[in-house]
């Protein structure tokens, strides 16, 4: 069972993003306030967690949180001003969207920026160790996800729905044959690294 609070007396608010390594999509961010009791044995890192477990904890995430929201940077601002900072500025919106103001932010990973004046505790592989980091996480996958499938319907040519938009394959083959979508980021190395993985 993962830590469920850091603090005894504030309202926190898990922050994880899902995305920043892909070569195509937006970077999602979720943030959840879980209720102090909450418990579930089955919740961690979603990247450990199988698709089934993490449609399922969804569910009972959205359902139970005190609050959660979703936000999602499209790649033209991931182009304008880099990964980094668009992960940091979809986890402030998906805080900016809660319900209920935080009284303190437990961020997955070691770099944001102050929002409003809300403290802030950066964690590294925190959505391994707070039961309301590993929730935002999974909520951040699944709706990146889905957005991932959909976005396959439309671009079917490059697999996203087998690899969501990160460097495998059959995205880069798709890449090399079919070219840049407008889905695609275009200030990441696209073509660089394609030509090293089809040598």
């Amino acid at each position: 069972m993962l830590q469920g609070y850091l603090t005894s007396d504030k309202i926190e608010a898990g922050c994880d993003e899902a995305g920043r390594g892909c070569l195509a999509g937006a970077v999602f961010a979720a943030a959840v306030i879980l209720p102090r009791d909450f418990a579930n044995a089955e919740l961690n890192d979603s990247k450990k967690l199988t698709k089934k477990q993490r449609n399922s904890l969804r569910i009972i995430i959205e359902q139970e949180a005190l609050a959660w929201a979703v936000a999602r940077l499209d790649p033209e601002v991931i182009d304008e001003i880099n990964i980094l900072n668009a992960s940091i500025l979809a986890m402030q919106k998906a805080v900016e969207q809660l319900e209920i103001e935080p009284q303190l932010l437990l961020i997955d990973g070691n770099r944001f920026k102050p929002y409003k004046d809300i403290p802030h505790q950066c964690i590294v592989k925190g959505d391994g160790k707070f039961l309301s980091i590993a929730a935002a996480s999974v909520l951040a996958k699944t709706h990146r996800d889905e957005y991932m499938l959909a976005l396959d319907e439309e671009f079917p040519q490059y697999d996203w729905k087998n690899n969501k938009g990160y460097p495998c394959k059959k995205h880069r083959q798709g890449l090399f044959t079919f070219g840049v979508t407008p889905h695609h980021r275009k200030s990441y190395n696209l073509f660089g690294q394609l030509k090293i993985d089809l040598q």
